[in-house]
C-alpha cells in the first residue's frame, strides 16, 4: 500500500513547487480581487473599508457610460480579431510559399511582436497627433485632406486608431501560428489532390482549413482573451478619450483603480470581465467543437 501511495504521490509532489508559486502569484490576487469587489476600497479613505453588498456592481450597471464602454469593447475586440486573423492568414499563406529572401522578410513582418505595448501606443499616439502627426502631414501631401484630423479627439477616429494599433500589433502572432500549421501539412495530399483535379480554392477549403483548424480556433480564442483583457494600447493612445468614446472595459477598470483610486469598483469589473471571458471560452470551444478539430 505503501508502495502504491507513493506512486500516486509522486507527479503530486513533483508539481507542489509550481502549484505553491501559482497560488502565490494568481491565487492570493484573484481571492484578494473577489473579496474587493464586494467592499468599499477606496485608497483616498483607507480608514472606511468597508464590506457593502452588491454596490459596487450596481454602480457599474448604472453608469450612464455603460452601455457605450461595452459597444466599444465589443467593436474593439471584434474588429481587432477580425483584421489580425484574416491578415495574418493572408500574410502566413504568402510566407509558405518559398521565394528568394523569405527569411529576411519574415524577420521584418515578425517586427510589431517585439515591441511592447506601451512603445506601439506612443507610435501611434505621436503618429496620429492632430497638430503635428505624420498621418495628417503624409494625406495632406497626398491631397487626401485639406485641413488637419483630430484624429485622437473625434469620437469614432479615436477608437478606429487604437484598432489599428492593435490590429498591426497582432498580425504578426496569427502569421507565425498559422505559418507553423501550414508547413506541418503533408505535401503528398496536396499533390494527390492536384491530380484528382481539385483547383486551388477547393483544395484551400477541403485540405488547408480542416488541416489547421485546431491551430485557427485556439490562436482565435487567445487572441480575443488577450485583446479583450489588453488596456494599455487605449490608456497610452487615447486615455479613453474623448469623453470616454474609445474607453473600453479594461481600461474603465484600469482608469478606475490608478486614476479613481477605487479599486472595490475596479475588482467589481474585473470580477465581470472574469465571468464573461469564462462563458465566452466554453461557448466558442463548444460552438467550433474543437474536441473533433483535425479528425479526418
Amino acid at each position: 500500500m505503501n508502495m502504491k501511495l507513493k506512486k500516486k504521490m509522486e507527479p503530486w509532489l513533483f508539481l507542489l513547487p509550481v502549484l505553491v508559486v501559482l497560488l502565490l502569484l494568481f491565487g492570493y490576487p484573484l481571492i484578494n480581487s473577489l473579496i474587493m469587489a464586494f467592499q468599499n476600497y477606496k485608497l483616498t479613505a483607507p480608514n472606511d473599508i468597508t464590506f457593502n453588498g452588491l454596490e459596487n456592481f450596481a454602480k457599474l450597471f448604472d453608469d450612464q457610460d455603460m452601455g457605450m464602454i461595452i459597444r466599444n469593447t465589443v467593436i474593439y475586440v471584434v474588429v481587432s480579431v477580425l483584421g489580425q486573423f484574416l491578415l495574418g492568414l493572408t500574410l502566413a499563406m504568402a510566407l509558405n510559399k518559398p521565394f528568394r529572401g523569405r527569411s529576411l522578410y519574415q524577420s521584418v513582418v515578425f517586427l510589431p511582436w517585439a515591441f511592447s505595448g506601451f512603445v506601439i501606443g506612443l507610435i501611434y499616439r505621436w503618429s496620429f497627433n492632430g497638430e503635428y502627426g505624420i498621418v495628417n502631414n503624409l494625406l495632406m501631401n497626398l491631397g487626401i485632406i485639406d485641413d488637419k484630423i483630430a484624429w485622437l479627439g473625434t469620437p469614432g477616429f479615436s477608437l478606429a486608431v487604437v484598432i489599428i494599433a492593435m490590429i498591426w500589433m497582432g498580425i504578426p502572432f496569427f502569421a507565425i501560428m498559422i505559418l507553423a500549421a501550414l508547413q506541418s501539412i503533408p505535401e503528398d495530399v496536396y499533390e494527390a489532390a492536384e491530380m484528382d483535379g481539385c483547383g486551388v480554392v477547393r483544395r484551400f477549403f477541403s485540405i488547408t482549413l480542416p488541416y489547421i483548424k485546431p491551430t485557427l480556433i485556439s490562436t482565435v480564442l487567445l487572441r480575443t482573451i488577450w485583446i479583450f483583457n489588453s488596456f494599455d494600447l487605449v490608456v497610452v493612445i487615447t486615455d479613453g478619450g474623448p469623453a470616454n468614446s474609445s474607453q473600453t472595459l479594461p481600461a474603465y477598470m484600469y482608469s478606475s483603480a490608478f486614476s479613481s483610486y477605487d479599486f472595490g469598483f475596479a475588482a467589481a469589473i474585473g470580477v465581470v470581465l472574469m465571468v464573461v471571458l469564462g462563458l465566452y471560452a466554453l461557448i466558442f470551444l463548444k460552438i467550433t467543437k474543437y474536441d473533433k478539430a483535425g479528425d479526418f
